[in-house]
């Protein structure tokens, strides 16, 4: 039966109600609860949109969930629907009981007619589910005229889990409905009851606090299993942040603290909290000891002077903040006192709970303070005072520009050759100061141990100046391991790379040898023609053959006219002096006589070594020719054998080494 605007008034009644925790209950044994009025009450299931004749109709529902527990049994999630009917008498049975017929012929089934109810949930993904629930109708018992109320409890209803939205309505009424949404599992998991929830099996934490070793020990609750991952919160609305350690300071612990436990390796991990240390008031003091307070000073929109505060604190607190201004002590500035209420504190990215506020027309004029009074602490804290950081910034300006002159004059002290280096370089036109040019000196075997120190000086005194130095009295090893020629070529490679020179030491013995090595080209080159002159010394010690490479590879480059470029001579003063020129072969290098001339062959090698443009040489092409094949006194060995093509003036020759490792 339906009334005026009873459409409207179904609309007004389909609400949402969400469930923001669980009741915990036991088990009850009756499945329905009927009110007063109703008899007999059963419960049913029925399929959907099916609609008895005899179904009343419903005035209102109020659907919840719970946890239905028993004794030592897991707790079941349970479906409550409390409903409100309308009950109204048949006008023929009103009729009949009013016809002065015998009581005898009134039939009983008149008298308490038989009636019905059909309720039905359903979640989004599956097919909705109805109970229906008779009963006996007694008119004259019922409380209210015309209504009734009556409760079923579903254990387990089909389809629904902890965080679902349930629809319920009338199957009579099906515009009458109510949404209900079940708990999450982290709200359910975190009630006393927890392990009695099978969803709810999370690791749990147990905190041990050591005051000798002043930490807290965190272990697993498990003995047999190692800590599970753990994550910290101040307050049950803070931030978890992670945390991978056993132990935490004491000082840091607060009263608020919490604990998030949870198992990694679990699918659908569950977490469990708790926060063992709510009841500890000794450690209400790391709180206080950690309270914060800065002032601000400014003007507000309607300019009136203002004075703003800003408290942090690891937990929130309760207490007063207040203005005063300095005197022999601080006096309270009337009228400004403001509460720290738990409802305006906020937790910042730090972690920490902040609570801001503002003193309005103020005068500033007192350089006001702040004084904070916290509820539980005998004394106040402050006072508070805003700082002018003019002053300071100056000095800090002050204290940098001191730092970055003393940083310069320490730097120009530690990089004062460089310095020179660099103006030396700058007034003969040439910025080549980051290079390291490569410097090749080069001796006879067979000179004396005066010409032999003198040759180790300068190695020394040109490795001082920064020049990248071989010289092959110090390379011997090297030599046997990769033979005479193809080490003298590694050095020539570097030279190209680097830009440098190759110095030449010249004594006696070796301008003999160079006279030798030009007569015997000229004899060569008489026999058998300029084409097929040959270049090699006919020399058994490995170490000469370094020196006579030298001449012979000066022979090719005067050939090309590039001699001048990649050679230089040089010539010690306490040498016996020759009167007589030099060789041929020599002619048109450039001869140093050290140490007189020490500086300006410094100046050859640094300028004019660095080979730039035009002087850029390429050593590959190799121009040799040879009567026979030349070998390191080595060990042969597999895969070591290197073949040098050397060619002079269009006779080519394999010279054949085979190195070894470096020693």
């Amino acid at each position: 039966m339906f009334f005026p605007g009873w459409s409207v008034w179904c609309l007004l009644l389909t609400v949402c109600v969400s469930a923001c925790s669980l009741e915990i209950s036991g088990y009850d044994s009756h499945e329905v609860i009927c009110s007063q009025g109703l008899s007999d009450c059963t419960m049913k299931d029925e399929m959907p949109l099916n609609v008895a004749e005899n179904d009343v109709d419903v005035k209102n529902l109020t659907p919840y969930f719970k946890l239905c527990c028993e004794d030592r049994a897991p707790c079941t999630l349970c479906l409550v629907i409390d409903t409100e009917l309308s009950i109204y008498a048949d006008k023929d049975v009103e009729d009949e009981g009013h016809s002065g017929l015998d009581e005898e012929d009134y039939r009983e089934d008149m008298r308490n007619p038989k009636a019905s109810v059909t309720l039905c949930y359903d979640t989004a993904p599956t097919i909705p589910s109805c109970k229906k629930v008779e009963f006996t109708v007694n008119h004259t018992a019922l409380t209210q005229q015309n209504q009734a109320k009556l409760s079923i409890m579903i254990t387990k209803p089909a389809g629904v889990t902890f965080s679902s939205h349930v629809t319920v309505y009338s199957s009579k009424l099906p515009h009458l409905s109510r949404e209900v949404v079940v708990p999450s599992l982290h709200e359910v998991c975190s009630q006393e009851l927890q392990e009695r929830v099978e969803e709810c099996h999370a690791p749990r934490l147990r905190s041990i606090i050591n005051k000798e070793m002043n930490w807290v020990e965190l272990q697993s609750a498990d003995s047999n299993k190692s800590l599970p991952s753990v994550c910290i919160q101040y307050e049950h609305n803070g931030t978890c942040q992670g945390w991978n350690r056993t132990a935490i300071p004491l000082y840091s612990v607060t009263p608020c603290m919490c604990f998030q436990v949870w198992d990694e390796d679990d699918q659908r991990p569950r977490r469990s909290r708790s926060c063992p240390f709510i009841n500890t008031d000794f450690l209400q003091r790391n709180v206080w000891q950690n309270v914060s307070v800065s002032v601000n000073q400014g003007q507000m929109n309607n300019y009136l002077s203002m004075l703003g505060w800003n408290l942090s604190a690891p937990c929130r607190l309760e207490g007063e903040v207040w203005p005063c201004y300095k005197e022999s002590t601080c006096k309270e500035m009337k009228g400004f006192r403001q509460q720290l209420t738990n409802d305006k504190w906020r937790q910042n990215r730090k972690g920490q709970w902040e609570i801001r506020g503002v003193f309005e027309d103020i005068n500033l004029q007192l350089s006001p303070c702040v004084m904070v009074k916290v509820k539980g602490m005998e004394h106040d804290l402050g006072p508070f005072c805003f700082n002018n950081t003019d002053r300071w910034r100056w000095s800090l300006l002050v204290v940098v520009v001191m730092l970055l002159v003393c940083l310069t004059v320490l730097l120009f002290y530690l990089l004062h050759d460089f310095v020179k280096k660099w103006v030396w370089s700058w007034h003969h036109g040439r910025f080549e100061i980051g290079r390291r040019c490569h410097v090749v000196l080069l001796s006879p075997p067979d000179v004396d141990d005066g010409v032999s120190e003198s040759v180790c000086r300068l190695g020394s005194l040109l490795c001082n100046q920064g020049f990248s130095v071989c010289v092959d009295q110090w390379s011997r090893k090297e030599q046997c391991a990769l033979g005479p020629l193809l080490w003298l070529h590694s050095q020539l490679l570097e030279v190209n790379s680097q830009g440098g020179r190759v110095v030449l030491v010249l004594s006696r013995k070796a301008l003999e040898r160079a006279e030798e090595l030009t007569h015997r080209l000229k004899e060569v080159i008489k026999t058998n023609g300029e084409e097929k002159g040959l270049c090699l010394p006919q020399r058994v010690s490995p170490y000469s053959d370094v020196f006579m490479a030298a001449l012979c590879k000066i022979q090719v480059e005067k050939q090309l006219g590039r001699a001048a470029e990649c050679f230089l001579l040089v010539k010690f003063d306490s040498n016996p002096r020759s009167d007589r020129s030099l060789p041929e072969l020599l002619q048109g290098l450039l001869l140093f006589q050290l140490p007189s001339q020490s500086q300006a062959l410094l100046t050859e090698l640094t300028v004019g070594g660095t080979g730039t443009g035009s002087r850029r040489r390429t050593w590959t092409g190799w121009k040799w020719s040879a009567p026979q094949r030349w070998r390191a006194n080595t060990k042969e060995g597999p895969d070591q054998h290197k073949t040098l093509h050397c060619k002079y003036v269009g006779i080519e020759k394999n010279l054949e080494t085979r190195p070894l490792k470096h020693p």
